[in-house]
């Protein structure tokens, strides 16, 4: 059976799309549309309900599809196996990074590993950190660096590098700017801006809430912490920052709190990293 009819089955079944299938794989619509078809072909089942340009699995499809990324997952593995026999550090390395990390962390670092090994391609996606450990789950890249949460799925394994403090900030023409110490009952009492519920930063900032019996009011949120500062500078709310961001537009609140969250790797327990992603793992964690 052909790995790439199978690469194109899961690209199609994940994006429900045969030209966004064709982007990722970086090879043509008609490219994608022959490898499933000869799957199909080869199977002697209909894998795709192709109904008014919907595209949706069938039956087949769904059962399929497991076994189809197992198979995929098996392969990438022993290619990578066999490529670390050889001591040359070479190839392509895909991973997700995290936007703060990316910009605050990662620059130096990632200048180092383009000197030391200039024959690698690297293939960096920068999500927020949930999408990027589910791409590490599915096989997409070969880890993530990213804010750790509380609980990730059995097959994942997370390693804290860094230690990332958190502050609650607020424009220095803001209401709570003006008091010498803040309690949380007093913070509930004021709207705030903060990432999506989702992110480990928001459930940070929840479970302190939640010790006091208090209910978070959330005026806006996005996971751009770029764009948090900004709004928190123009005043539509107190905001909870990394300390590397702070600057002189913004006040830090005196909490009495001790709020920080864990920055690391995030790697499948049951697969193995080529060299250059071990390279580049060594650096990460000096």
């Amino acid at each position: 059976m052909d790995i790439s009819a199978l690469q194109a089955f899961i690209a199609v079944a994940r994006y429900e799309s045969f030209s966004k299938a064709s982007e990722v794989l970086f090879i043509t619509q008609p490219a994608v549309s022959k490898r499933v078809a000869a799957l199909e072909e080869e199977l002697g089942a209909q894998l795709f309900n192709r109904i008014a340009r919907q595209i949706s699995l069938t039956e087949a499809g769904k059962q399929l599809l497991p076994k189809a990324q197992d198979l995929v997952h098996q392969a990438e593995d022993m290619q990578r196996y066999a490529s670390n026999l050889h001591e040359e550090i070479s190839g392509n390395l895909s991973l997700a990074i995290a936007h703060h990390i990316g910009l605050h962390r990662m620059p130096p670092i990632l200048k180092e590993f383009n000197l030391r090994h200039p024959k690698v391609t690297l293939d960096i996606r920068f999500e927020d950190s949930d999408q990027a450990f589910m791409a590490v789950e599915q096989g997409d890249i070969e880890f993530a660096v990213i804010t750790l949460p509380q609980d990730l799925p059995d097959k994942l394994i997370k390693q804290t590098v860094w230690v990332d403090d958190l502050d609650v900030v607020v424009s220095k023409e803001h209401e709570l700017a003006q008091l010498k110490a803040v309690d949380v009952d007093t913070l509930a009492k004021y709207p705030c801006v903060l990432p999506s519920p989702d992110t480990e930063t928001h459930k940070i900032m929840r479970r302190e809430f939640e010790k006091h019996g208090l209910v978070l009011d959330v005026q806006m949120q996005t996971n751009n912490l770029e764009t948090l500062k900004m709004l928190a500078t123009a005043g539509l709310g107190w905001s909870l920052l990394p300390m590397t961001m702070h600057d002189k537009n913004l006040k830090v609140l005196d909490l009495k709190v001790t709020l920080s969250r864990d920055l690391g790797l995030v790697i499948h327990s049951r697969r193995s990293l080529s060299n250059a992603a071990l390279a580049l793992k060594a650096l990460i964690e000096k």
